[in-house]
């Protein structure tokens, strides 16, 4: 009797379990950026590859990107093609979550499947090295004169980035619906507009301004942790004397329609992946937060990231 195509690739998951010392991962596995390439969820799935990869977790990894509307492009359509395919994973994170909110997406994170949070990261407001603004004081005195004079370059609108910038407003007595924010699909293309001087500040994650600021590109004003973070030559903008913390972070789903065995063999894919030197090394090297956090407890902290996403919009004026 002729073996079935299923059976063969059950058979070469099961060799691959053998080989990887648990993980069950096919030859090749699939990871969306749904961002343009140079971003947060870039550099993410693109650290996993290489750590999937090197640390032999999986074979054959293909990291691809479908940039656009806060990631709710590639939601979509991550959602509709890849319904049950436990080696095609898509990363999002805090962005991802406003936009849907902001966008009124029809294809929510609902359509996914959850699996980790992987990391965190806080803001930073940097502006290029030869603009004449000095201190994150400036930009508020700037603001709070005229709020249209200070343009924030960011990721997609309703996301972290833009959120920070309509904190920072409210904060310091501003109307944050006159914020004055440029939304970019991708950390490239902000990060180019902030260095050609076409915004007055940019705002993201850290890691995305990282190797400009090393290089003397850019320089940071400001951070929206809690307190100073190492490595990083900047205070924080309670230090400042605005009260804002803001942490993005980031996280991996897998299609909807897993069953339970599917699930279990990409988490543990995961889960291995994050303990691997090569991850851990990443994370030092970026300055990312290990914040992992896998499975259904993983699941219930979205439900409750998402609620107060809602409420934040709502605050600063940008969700109903």
């Amino acid at each position: 009797m002729p073996v079935s195509p299923r059976r063969l690739f059950g058979a070469a998951a099961v060799l691959v379990m053998v080989a990887t010392g648990g993980s069950a991962l096919a030859a090749n596995l699939k990871i969306i950026a749904p961002a343009s390439p140079g971003g947060g969820w870039d550099q993410t799935a693109r650290a996993m590859q290489q750590a999937m990869q090197g640390e032999k977790i999986a074979g054959s990894v293909q990291v691809e990107n479908v940039p656009g509307a806060g990631g709710t492009i590639g939601l979509a359509q991550f959602a509709n093609r890849a319904k049950g395919d436990p080696h095609q994973l898509i990363v999002g994170g805090y962005v991802m979550v406003g936009a849907i909110i902001m966008n009124d997406a029809p294809v929510t994170l609902d359509a996914v499947t959850p699996l980790a949070r992987l990391t965190g990261e806080y803001e930073a407001i940097v502006v290029a090295t030869d603009s004449p603004i000095k201190t994150i004081g400036e930009v508020i005195a700037k603001l709070k004169a005229d709020p249209g004079s200070v343009s924030w370059g960011g990721g997609s609108a309703g996301g972290t980035d833009h959120i920070a910038a309509g904190l920072i407003a409210k904060a310091v007595g501003v109307d944050p619906t006159k914020v004055n924010y440029i939304p970019f699909s991708g950390g490239g293309e902000s990060l180019a507009a902030v260095l050609g001087g076409q915004t007055t500040v940019g705002v993201s994650s850290y890691g995305e301004f990282d190797a400009q600021v090393k290089s003397g590109k850019l320089r940071v004003l400001a951070i929206t942790a809690p307190e100073r973070v190492p490595g990083i030559d900047a205070p924080t903008m309670k230090e400042s004397g605005v009260d804002v913390e803001v942490q993005n972070w980031r996280m991996v789903a897998g299609p909807p329609g897993l069953t339970p065995e599917g699930k279990a063999e990409i988490l543990k894919a995961i889960d291995d992946m994050a303990k691997t030197k090569t991850w851990q090394d990443t994370l030092k090297t970026k300055g990312w937060t290990d914040t992992y956090l896998a499975g259904d407890a993983f699941t219930a902290e979205l439900k409750e990231d998402i609620a107060k996403a809602h409420i934040v919009l709502r605050d600063i004026g940008l969700a109903e």
